[in-house]
């Protein structure tokens, strides 16, 4: 077993996850990565890849407000400005930021400063906090023996990359630098991972016992987020709830629709534990299911399972997708009007990383597979009555000669939720034509008809 989950608490008796090491290794990775390159320092304002170089965090509501910057030059060590009292309180709890600069002769609090940008414009351009970020970076720059040399930039604000080429630094891609460091997790964030979608096993259990005719698909969004937050998540990105004719076409979104009996239901949790993330799809049928989709659904797992099997070091992202149909297959006009639908991507501290899977992209541009990725796999078939469709969802680390699947709530059969009906004759079916949206012969799954029995590409 090479993700182990023995609780969320360090202790004394039990060797478990190790936070200092995680933030030394992370950061060491990314130091080779710059080494590896010709840029003269990496500046980031992606919420992600600061927390990946600093191991700092302070709430989710940053995430898209573009007030955070950090720059790592080649040669030192990173340099955090960060919003208001946030910094303060970096230099009194996160030494590891501090003490490297001030070993170095550098400053007290070199590590960590108080500065913000712009908010996406918000201030405005005539207040000069561009110009004031491109001092900033240049002065870590110039402490660095670094002037003119190219900076390696994720996202950024328009003005402040103004600023900086005025500076006279070249400004490129540094978000494939950050990538390719998070690319192969450590054994503590493989650790935090697996963490994570164990609470997402939970989650599922508690749906699996209220969804039921007459709620909505909000309400269970509300109580999949009372179980993620109670047991320790610190962010749901999302819950992707959908039922009934909303599952083909899938519209990635939730809605107040009332479920009903016989509807096909199912859900992608994103959350975050200590920031690592899942991504997470399971199909359920509510109170019975027709034949069609009992079929798109067995569609669906062995579509995954062909995928889950040949995965192992060496492989390629072609070799997996070519496992699977061509978008025409399930009635898509090409792949690209098809994505995300046959997929599969890199989960770590965000959603999407490398590698990624798909017909559009890997044929071209195959990723090899290494040991210590962890990885997302997602498959989806429409029912043929055109209404249903299932989605299926299955986290792997690749392993020294294969992979490990951390995504544990069962899957390898739809499964059907809600109370169990009598009849004067025992038990009502859980499997019944008559509560397909279509009774023809493509609602009950007729070999003759279109959509889910159509023969898999191989």
């Amino acid at each position: 077993m090479v993700s182990p989950t023995y609780g969320t608490n360090q202790v004394d008796w039990e060797n478990r996850l190790d936070m200092s090491r995680m933030r030394e290794e992370r950061l060491a990775k990314l130091k080779a990565e710059l080494e590896r390159s010709d840029l003269g320092a990496v500046l980031t304002f992606d919420f992600h890849n600061i927390r990946y170089m600093t191991a700092t965090h302070i709430g989710t509501w940053a995430m898209d407000k573009m007030i955070r910057f950090a720059i790592l030059p080649r040669g030192g060590d990173p340099v955090l400005w960060d919003f208001g009292s946030a910094a303060k309180h970096h230099q009194l709890q996160n030494p590891w930021l501090d003490e490297p600069h001030a070993a170095a002769g550098r400053g007290e609090h070199y590590g960590a400063r108080a500065g913000i940008s712009m908010l996406r414009g918000a201030i405005s351009p005539g207040a000069g906090r561009a110009k004031d970020v491109a001092d900033k970076i240049a002065g870590v720059m110039r402490d660095f023996g670094l002037q003119g040399q190219a900076i390696g930039v994720d996202v950024v604000e328009p003005e402040v990359l103004f600023e900086l080429q005025k500076a006279g630094f070249p400004v490129v891609d540094g978000q494939q630098v950050f990538l390719e460091a998070r690319r192969i997790k450590t054994p503590d964030e493989i650790g935090l991972l697996t963490q994570a979608a164990s609470m997402v096993d939970a989650a599922y259990e508690e749906l699996y016992e209220f969804l039921r005719p007459g709620v909505r698909e909000n309400e269970c969004v509300a109580l999949v987020n009372k179980v993620l937050y109670d047991l320790g998540s610190e962010h749901v990105e999302g819950v992707n709830a959908i039922s009934g004719e909303r599952c083909s076409p899938h519209p990635h979104v939730f809605s107040d629709r009332l479920i009903r009996p016989g509807d096909p239901a199912f859900f992608d949790i994103l959350h975050s534990f200590m920031g690592y993330r899942t991504c997470y799809y399971r199909t359920f049928a509510v109170g019975s299911a027709s034949r069609a989709q009992k079929d798109a659904y067995t569609i669906c797992r062995e579509l995954m399972d062909r995928a889950i099997a040949i995965v192992k070091p060496g492989v390629t992202t072609a070799d997996v997708v070519a496992l699977w149909p061509k978008a025409e297959d399930f009635g898509f006009a090409n792949e690209e009007a098809a994505f995300a639908l046959q997929y599969g991507h890199g989960v770590g501290l965000s959603i999407w990383e490398r590698p990624i899977f798909s017909r559009m992209t890997s044929f071209d541009n195959p990723e090899t597979l290494e040991e210590g990725q962890v990885f997302a796999l997602e498959t989806y078939w429409p029912a043929a009555d055109g209404w249903g469709a299932a989605r299926i969802e299955e986290e792997v680390v690749v392993t020294k000669d294969g992979c490990e699947v951390i995504t544990k709530f069962p899957a390898e059969e739809l499964l059907v939720a809600g109370k169990r009906y009598y009849t004067t004759g025992g038990y009502l079916p859980t499997m019944r034509d008559s509560q397909s949206h279509l009774n023809t012969a493509a609602g009950l799954g007729s070999p003759s008809s279109n959509g889910a029995t159509a023969p898999l590409t191989t």
